[in-house]
């Protein structure tokens, strides 16, 4: 790897060796350090006169960043502070966010991430990642070449369809897979040279930014069919050619490509959905941790999940692979299931059904008595005649589970499970304090997006945020430590129970089920050890001797090293 670190022979010091001199160093970001530079290092690196005469240490540097952040007004202007601070110097970026989890990854991901795809073309500074569009089609391999670093762990793409929950951002897009690299990096410590964000710029179907004149994108309307998956098909196996190790993380595509781009390629290389595999194991490592407060088994539990695209698709497949797990048949988990989408709840024999949404139905004579409008039957219909102990919102819609629907699932259990999961902020089916207050403190609430602990009637109840920040940094460690060939289903179940412990009694006593932001680094690598262990189990690995060790061995620190000339 370029970037690697040496070992001097005689003191056993680490040191870079580095080719670049002078300017030429300055605007390289994953070498930059600025004022930090030693005079030592300017004398020998050309730099003689480049820079201010005062030597910085990485504190005074952080002590710097910081007073910029704070006279940031907004979140949005906070993350394109951080955006140029990631153009300049990378390990410096990376060590705030590490230093300032809580108030950082909120700016540099979700919620405030969606505003900054929104506006992409507008707020655009400097080019980061590779924008592949159906212009390369034919060369798309010489396209990833021109990244200049051959060596790659994870490389995150994204259509730019399905944007959190705003939808079709075009180009814009590319803001979700260098907001998600940026979090491998701080929470998982896989080298930034390591991440690749890609873009893949099939058009869009936005009109307002078809019509905007400073829009960046590839100004046609969507591809769709053979065009599409050709495209596609050229893209992975370029992935392949050029970065043949790495693991590709399909991000933020539509439903229409999202399943299909998933089962065709996870054979073809190491692969996995967030959307609908990372977020299910989130959800299921949740649950896993509150039935320690609660008692009983995950068969135990009655599910409504208020969304059939990725997200309630992948939730429903890992929650029906679990209670499986635990011995229940698979008729008797999908009873157990209830899939809400906006049509109203999912019934064998409806029109519309696809594959993917049959397998999601509820049977017909179990809801033939149940009072719906017309054909519909909506959640508050659900809660009352299936009596879910255990509501899951991934709507993308506001505003969705109701005072009705809560008070009811309130009335017949003593403490109802409710996560409205849907980012950003806006978009949450419900807020922690009407739920807590609708339930008479009694639910026990997990978030998609950051929210305040709330207080009621005298008692605080900390809100976990769901993050997915707890399993794909982890899963990615994992792959890069066990070099599995695969990423399996098996492996996401290991990740869930592996959060699950994460979360300590003294967090669920206060109705947390995640842990806090801060520890995400601890539960990446107990994450990652998890993963790395059933994946050798499964038989997409060789044994690993020493899993710990070979953990620290890989994972990245922000900390500048001194630097030598190569």
């Amino acid at each position: 790897m370029r970037f690697r670190p040496a070992m001097d022979a005689i003191t056993g010091d680490l040191y870079l060796p580095v080719e670049e001199r002078g300017s030429r160093l300055l605007e390289t970001p994953l070498l930059n350090k600025g004022t930090a530079f030693t005079p030592e290092e300017r004398e020998a690196l050309s730099l003689r006169g480049l820079l201010p005469a005062s030597t910085s240490t990485m504190d005074a540097q952080l002590a710097r960043v910081r007073s910029q952040w704070d006279a940031k007004p907004s979140a949005v202007e906070k993350h394109i502070y951080l955006a140029s601070l990631h153009d300049r110097n990378e390990t410096l970026f990376h060590r705030f966010i590490l230093e300032n989890l809580q108030e950082a990854v909120p700016i540099v991901y979700t919620p405030t991430v969606a505003e900054a795809c929104r506006h992409w073309s507008h707020l655009f500074r400097q080019a980061r990642g590779i924008y592949v569009t159906p212009g390369d089609r034919g060369s798309v391999s010489r396209a990833l070449r021109c990244r200049g670093v051959r060596e790659a762990a994870v490389v995150v793409v994204t259509d730019n369809e399905r944007i959190l929950g705003i939808g079709d951002q075009g180009c814009g897009g590319m803001g979700i897979p260098i907001g998600k690299l940026a979090l491998y990096s701080v929470a998982a410590g896989i080298h930034p040279s390591l991440c690749v964000p890609i873009s893949l710029d099939v058009g869009t179907n936005n009109e307002e930014l078809l019509r905007d004149p400073l829009y960046l994108g590839w100004r046609a309307p969507r591809l769709r069919g053979e065009a599409y998956w050709s495209l596609v098909e050229e893209f992975v196996m370029a992935v392949k050619e050029v970065f043949p190790n790495a693991l590709l993380q399909w991000e933020d595509f539509a439903n229409v490509t999202s399943f299909r781009a998933l089962e065709t390629y996870r054979e073809v290389v190491p692969s996995f959905n967030d959307d609908i595999e990372g977020t299910a194991a989130m959800v299921v490592g949740g649950l896993l941790a509150a039935l320690r407060r609660l008692g009983g088994r995950l068969g135990d539990q009655v599910y409504a999940i208020h969304g059939g695209g990725s997200a309630g698709t992948g939730i429903y497949r890992q929650l029906l692979a679990e209670m499986v797990g635990e011995g229940c048949s698979p008729e008797e988990a999908a009873a157990r299931l209830f899939v809400i989408d906006q049509q109203g709840l999912l019934v064998e024999g409806d029109k519309g059904l696809d594959d993917r949404t049959r397998a999601m139905a509820a049977k017909r004579e179990v809801v033939r008595t149940w009072q719906g409008r017309g054909d519909r039957v909506g959640l508050e219909q659900v809660v009352a005649h299936a009596h879910p102990t255990v509501l899951i919102g991934v709507c993308a819609r506001p505003n969705q589970f109701t005072e009705a629907a809560i008070r009811e699932m309130a009335s017949y259990c003593p403490s109802p499970i409710v996560m409205p999961m849907s980012n950003p902020t806006a978009n949450a089916e419900a807020v922690p304090e009407d739920i807590l207050r609708w339930s008479q403190g009694r639910a026990i609430v997990a978030t998609g997006s950051p929210f305040e602990d709330v207080v009621l009637d005298g008692r605080r109840h900390r809100i976990g945020q769901a993050n997915n920040v707890f399993i794909f940094p982890g899963m990615g460690l994992g792959v890069l430590v066990s070099k599995a060939t695969r990423v399996t289903p098996g492996m996401f179940g290991a990740a869930a129970r592996a959060l699950a412990r994460c979360v300590d009694e003294d967090m669920l006593a206060q109705g947390a089920l995640y842990p806090p932001i801060t520890e995400v680094r601890d539960v990446s690598r107990r994450v990652a050890h998890a993963v790395a262990e059933r994946a050798v189990a499964d038989g997409v690995a060789h044994p690993v001797v020493d899993v710990e060790a070979v953990i620290s061995q890989v994972m990245w620190y922000p900390a500048y090293l001194p630097y030598r000339p190569a």
